[in-house]
C-alpha cells in the first residue's frame, strides 16, 4: 500500500497541526532515516524540566520556563538561541531546550513527518514511573506500514532514563499496557475497574485530572498538542460542575479515542461542532 492508498485517518498526520509546524527558516539538516537515530536526534535537543538534576543540570527559573513555550515557532528560536550548532548533533546538556514529555513526542512527531511518515501524539498515563501508579505522560505514534499499525514510541526514555526507571521493554515499541490513553483510563475509571487516585502526577490526580488527558489526547488526535497544564472548557470545570450532558459527551469521547481511525470521521466533526473542546484561538500561533 503507497500512500496514496492509505485511509484518510492515516494521510491525515502527514501534515502538523498548527502547534508543530517547524518554522520555514530553520535548517534541519539531514535527518536520518531509522527511528532509532530520529530519536536520538529528540534526545539530543531537549532536556526534561523534571529530570534536569539527575543529569547534573541546575535550570534557573528563565531557562525553567521555557517548558511553557507552546508551539514550535516559539520552540525553534529559543533552541537556536541556545546553540546555532546543526541540529541532528547531539548537544551538551545545557544548550539543550528545557522541556517535558509532551515536547519529546511532538519533536519526534514532527520528525517523522518530514520522513514522510505518519505520527501523532498521544496523552495519557504510563505504568512505568512509579510503583502502583499511572503517571500523566505523553508518547509518539507513528504508522507502522510493514505492519499496517500504529507503534507507540517513548522518545523521552534515554539511555539514562531507562537505567535509572529499570525499564525491561522496548521504548522504540511501547507495549499497549505499558501506555494508558487518557480516554481509556477515563472509562476505567467510571466503570469502577482502576482507581482515580493512581492516575496523575505529584499530588495532583483523580477524575478532574484523568478529565484533562482525555481531552489532550482528543485534542492530539486533531493534531493541536496543548500544554499539559493548559485549561479551559470541559478542562477547566470542577467535578461537580459536571452536567450529565457534560459526562455523555466525556464517555462518548473517550470511547472514540479508544478506536481512533476508525472513529476518525466522528472525532474531527466534534470538535468542529463543541465549543468546550475547542482551543481558545489566542493560543494558535500567528501565521
Amino acid at each position: 500500500m503507497t500512500p496514496n492508498e492509505w485511509p484518510e485517518s492515516v494521510r491525515f498526520y502527514l501534515e502538523p497541526g498548527p502547534m508543530s509546524i517547524i518554522p520555514a527558516e530553520v535548517n534541519l539538516g539531514v535527518l536520518p532515516d531509522d527511528l532509532p537515530a530520529l530519536v536520538r536526534v529528540v534526545q539530543g535537543l531537549l532536556i526534561h524540566v523534571f529530570w534536569a538534576e539527575r543529569y547534573g543540570i541546575k535550570l534557573n527559573g528563565a531557562r525553567q520556563s521555557e517548558v511553557n513555550l507552546r508551539s514550535f515557532k516559539e520552540k525553534f528560536p529559543a533552541l537556536l538561541h541556545l546553540s546555532n550548532a546543526p541540529l541532528t548533533e547531539p548537544r551538551p546538556l545545557e544548550k539543550r531546550l528545557v522541556g517535558n514529555c509532551r515536547d519529546f513526542s511532538d519533536f519526534l512527531a514532527a520528525l517523522l513527518k518530514q520522513k514522510g511518515i505518519p505520527a501523532r501524539a498521544r496523552c495519557g498515563f504510563g505504568k512505568y514511573f512509579l510503583p502502583n501508579h499511572y503517571e500523566d505522560h505523553w508518547v509518539t505514534e507513528y504508522w507502522n506500514t510493514a505492519e499496517k499499525r500504529w507503534s507507540m514510541v517513548d522518545a523521552q526514555l534515554d539511555e539514562f532514563q531507562q537505567k535509572e526507571l529499570k525499564i525491561t521493554f522496548d521504548t522504540l515499541n511501547v507495549p499497549s499496557y505499558q501506555f494508558i490513553t487518557g480516554g481509556k483510563a477515563w472509562l476505567l475509571c467510571r466503570a469502577g475497574q482502576a482507581n482515580p487516585d493512581q492516575f496523575g502526577i505529584f499530588k495532583m490526580r483523580g477524575m478532574g485530572f484523568i478529565r484533562g488527558d482525555l481531552i489532550r489526547d482528543f485534542l492530539a488526535l486533531n493534531r493541536i498538542e496543548i500544554l499539559p497544564w493548559d485549561a479551559f472548557g470541559l478542562i477547566a470545570k470542577a467535578d461537580n460542575q459536571l452536567s450529565e450532558a457534560d459526562l455523555a459527551l466525556l464517555d462518548h469521547l473517550a470511547g472514540l479515542t479508544l478506536t481512533p481511525d476508525a472513529a476518525f470521521a466522528e472525532i474531527r466533526q466534534l470538535y468542529a461542532q463543541e465549543k468546550e473542546l475547542q482551543v481558545p484561538a489566542s493560543w494558535f500561533p500567528i501565521v
